[in-house]
């Protein structure tokens, strides 16, 4: 029986084209879109160009203005306007670029990239422009809510940018962002690009799955197989359950090494430009620069975070490693064993089947993908109000592409659509994460255009003999990443600087870890958890109470490892010195060390590190949001109906989602929670008292 056969699909119904949604957004004041994908280079060169004119021509207009013609329409407005109309084009060639299978495409986008984020920049130093909107400013005009809100944070985007500077350094700058703009571009690219192929034999593989071994392109001879370190779930299935110490040790030194000799110059050279970009601007450092927009403020309140933490998780952490050398004395015979970074995952894996039963592997069989996506999709219709219909995409640039249409179940409102392209392949992006393609945005006549999204995911792939099935973590990561897609399509936000997920960098994940908690929750796990053999098989409570020791037995580990990323992406950035004296690589490495586990020599895990870019000065968010969801959690933990409180959800809907960055982060928050914030329930989870 197939996951498909044990899981019911959909009813279709009308609305299962864009035509059919529009009709039904009509009554709303809304539409609907999808991305016109360009599949020819030419094509898509030729519509940048065109996007870029049009948006230079908006820009010109506002410019021409006369000091007695300026109003938030024409100015504050109108900037918001013009970047939503670019960014439709930019986010469509920026998704080819991750995902498209033709390498000419993938070329093209990371070019045509580049030049739309040289000449994005280049629109923070339009003079004439920022002359029309000092001259709205000036007239101290009575806003209020989220108008006021766009108005301050477009001022304050100039005077970041540098339009107070005298004019050569606001020339250097504008010089020096375009140049870090085409660099950080680079480093990504060669990230997707990069590849590592091992060859091991079935000896070298002792105790990796044979579902592994047996799968698409693994097994490559009698007794060959072919792992790829660049592939996520290839990389953990092997550093998991491999019991060769010397074979985790070659996968996490390649892991570790990829994009190398490409990218450690680059960061180099990225580090410099953000330093020198940062001095100009009045800034002590890029981490001062980049904290000031968030929650945290400035660096030193994000990097003392997580130095708290990391020495508050020491005696966990101490604890832990001594149960993994415990374990890794018995397996070896050798009473001097240390644990090594390329065996905290190993011997994390071996706790958690001989402690608490627990075996990853074997819990596989009740998450098949499919089963488990339409498990999701039936809880977030069941608790937030929704209905998700399948629909057939126009094109698709992967035969396994699928779209979905989101509608409010009680209003038959369309609020968006969203593709799933969640299976690996070459060229592809290699991380999970949701991609925005449209924005939500209310134009000067009040039509409404709704968002559409992209989950670009890379789970194991179905076999020819069994569907796609994820472990625990996996189905976790799914309802995360689908909690960031809700986040952008659930949104009620005017403007589209402000649209679904654009709020601070460190509270964005918040939203998205706080629904991870639904698949730790037994009546929850119920409704789609089966065994795709046998649907009568459900998860026994008894397993859900071990996964769930098993994870505070080792949560330590987990955190010292994310700590140590969130400190090294602050450090670099706050340590940094024009001139390029800090050696990224060994300044890296150090920290790492340090914090978590020695890493191998000769190994240069920032170069592979794609947070750098983007993210950087901003890894300690997943940290902070951390807590912040562990707080929001106890308004379901709290009730007596748990994880199915769906006044609480109405909340989460009405109170985090539909405002997006519309307003500020913290109220967001108090009226969730009803009161301040705590950290006690994060402790609390991770195991500090």
């Amino acid at each position: 029986m197939t996951a498909c056969q044990t899981t019911p699909e959909y009813t279709p119904n009308s609305l299962t084209t864009v035509q059919t949604l529009n009709q039904a957004a009509k009554p709303f004041n809304s539409m609907l879109a999808l991305p016109d994908f360009e599949t020819d280079p030419a094509v898509m060169e030729q519509n940048m160009e065109m996007t870029i004119a049009h948006a230079n021509a908006a820009l010109d207009k506002v410019a021409s203005l006369s000091v007695s013609d300026v109003n938030f329409q024409n100015t504050i407005r109108a900037l918001d306007d013009l970047s939503y109309e670019a960014d439709l084009t930019a986010s469509r060639i920026y998704l080819m670029k991750e995902t498209s299978q033709d390498p000419a495409i993938r070329e093209k986008a990371t070019q045509l990239i580049k030049r739309y984020q040289d000449w994005a920049v280049g629109l923070d130093y339009r003079e004439d422009v920022y002359r029309s909107v000092k001259a709205y400013a000036d007239l101290q005009a009575d806003l209020s809510g989220e108008d006021k809100k766009l108005f301050e944070e477009t001022l304050r985007d100039y005077k970041r940018a540098g339009l107070s500077l005298d004019e050569k350094e606001r020339t250097e700058v504008e010089k020096l962002r375009k140049e870090l703009s085409a660099l950080s571009t680079d480093f990504d690219s060669n990230i997707t690009q990069a590849q590592a192929t091992l060859e091991f034999t079935g000896d070298d593989l002792k105790g990796v799955p044979n579902s592994f071994l047996e799968g698409d392109g693994v097994k490559t001879g009698n007794d060959t197989y072919s792992v790829k370190a660049n592939v996520t779930w290839h990389f953990i299935n092997v550093m998991e359950n491999a019991q060769s110490e010397a074979t985790r040790r070659r996968m996490k030194e390649a892991r570790y090494s990829l994009a190398g000799e490409k990218n450690a110059a680059l960061l180099q050279s990225i580090l410099d430009l953000r330093t020198r970009i940062a001095h100009l601007l009045g800034y002590a450092t890029w981490a001062d620069y980049q904290t000031e927009v968030k929650m945290a403020g400035n660096g030193d309140t994000a990097l003392n975070f997580l130095k708290e933490l990391k020495e508050g998780l020491q005696p966990k952490f101490d604890a832990e490693l001594e149960t993994y050398r415990a374990l890794k004395v018995q397996e070896t015979g050798d009473p001097n064993a240390r644990i090594h970074l390329w065996d905290w995952r190993y011997f994390s894996n071996q706790l958690k089947k001989k402690e608490y039963n627990v075996d990853a592997e074997q819990l596989r069989v009740y998450f098949p993908y499919e089963q488990s996506l339409q498990g999701m999709f039936r809880i977030y219709e069941n608790m937030f109000g929704l209905q998700f219909n399948k629909m057939e995409p126009p094109y698709k640039w992967v035969d396994d592409l699928e779209l979905y249409g989101v509608l409010d179940a009680e209003t038959g409102e369309p609020m968006g659509m969203f593709y799933l392209d969640m299976f690996p392949r070459d060229g592809k992006f290699n991380h999970f994460a949701q991609f925005g393609l449209i924005a939500g945005k209310e134009f000067g006549d009040g039509l409404y255009h709704r968002p559409c999204v992209a989950l670009i995911c890379n789970f194991p792939s179905p076999t020819e003999d069994a569907p796609s099935l994820l472990s625990h973590n996996e189905v976790e990561t799914l309802f995360h990443e689908f909690g960031h897609a809700l986040h952008s399509i659930l949104t009620r936000a005017k403007h589209s600087r402000f649209s679904g997920t654009s709020v601070p960098r460190d509270f964005v994940e918040a939203p998205s870890q706080m629904l991870e908690n639904w698949v730790w929750d037994k009546k929850q796990l119920d409704g789609f958890a089966a065994d795709y053999r046998d649907s009568s098989k459900k998860i026994p409570s008894a397993i859900l109470d071990q996964l769930k020791a098993a994870r505070l037995a080792t949560i330590g580990t987990f955190y010292r490892r994310q700590l140590s990323f969130g400190i090294l992406d602050l450090e670099l950035h706050s340590q940094s010195k024009v001139g390029g004296s800090l050696d990224v690589i060994q300044t890296s490495n150090q920290i790492l060390s340090d914090v978590f586990l020695p890493v191998p020599e000769g190994t240069t895990f920032a170069t592979y590190f794609g947070h750098l870019t983007g993210y950087d000065a901003g890894y300690y968010g997943y940290a902070w949001a951390d807590a912040i969801a562990a707080d929001m959690a106890t308004v379901f933990e709290g009730s007596e109906l748990k994880y199915n409180d769906k006044e609480a959800a109405k909340r989460l809907r009405e109170s985090i989602y539909a405002p997006g960055g519309s307003r500020n982060a913290n109220d967001l928050i108090l009226e969730f929670l009803g009161r301040e914030r705590s950290l006690a329930p994060f402790l609390k989870s991770i195991g500090i008292e």
